[in-house]
């Protein structure tokens, strides 16, 4: 392997580019029940603002002012459908370290170096139950960063803090952090691979 001019080759794990993503992938909500809730909520809010703002129909029994109506369409009926579409969980692997990154709530990414993460494995979680739902989230479990299904890596950081990330291919991610960190990965039960 040859690096680039003014660089040693052969760097750690035979990597050149510290930025070089080795693994990525990008997780959008799409579970139906979401979004049945947001396009339920956006689709009230434009019958609402269509039937009081355009016929002059006041919309409930106790009706919003017209332009409290407008800001509610604003808000519920666009910019909530928008943000919910946008919204992802980044997770790279690079060779000096794990980059997760919730679009739109983080304008860089959140860097985990391979020295903090004392081990990891693949495992099932309960979102709910462990960590209160989906997105960035706290519990007794630790922290977690997921947008969909049950599955992930189980990071033990230094420091006794515990870090969830879900993937939709957790092997793959597993074996990508063992690429680039040169560490293997334990079996839940803390036994080696």
């Amino acid at each position: 392997m040859t690096g680039k001019p003014g660089r040693q080759a052969g760097s750690r794990h035979g990597l050149d580019e510290p930025n070089q993503v080795l693994y990525s992938e990008t997780q959008r909500f799409s579970q139906w029940w979401i979004w049945v809730l947001v396009l339920g909520i956006a689709g009230l809010m434009w019958f609402g603002a269509v039937q009081q703002l355009l016929f002059g129909i006041p919309f409930g029994g106790n009706p919003a002012p017209d332009p409290l109506m407008w800001v509610l369409l604003l808000t519920f009926g666009i910019a909530m459908p928008l943000f919910m579409y946008a919204l992802n969980l980044r997770t790279e692997v690079r060779p000096d370290g794990l980059y997760l990154k919730m679009f739109l709530l983080h304008l860089r990414y959140q860097v985990i170096p391979w020295q903090e993460i004392e081990r990891f494995y693949p495992r099932t979680y309960r979102s709910i139950r462990e960590y209160g739902g989906w997105g960035i989230r706290y519990g007794p479990s630790g922290k977690a960063y997921n947008i969909k299904g049950n599955q992930g890596i189980q990071l033990e950081l230094n420091g006794g803090r515990r870090l969830l990330v879900g993937s939709g291919d957790p092997e793959s991610l597993v074996g990508a952090i063992t690429a680039a960190s040169g560490v293997s990965p334990l079996d839940p039960d803390g036994s080696g691979r």
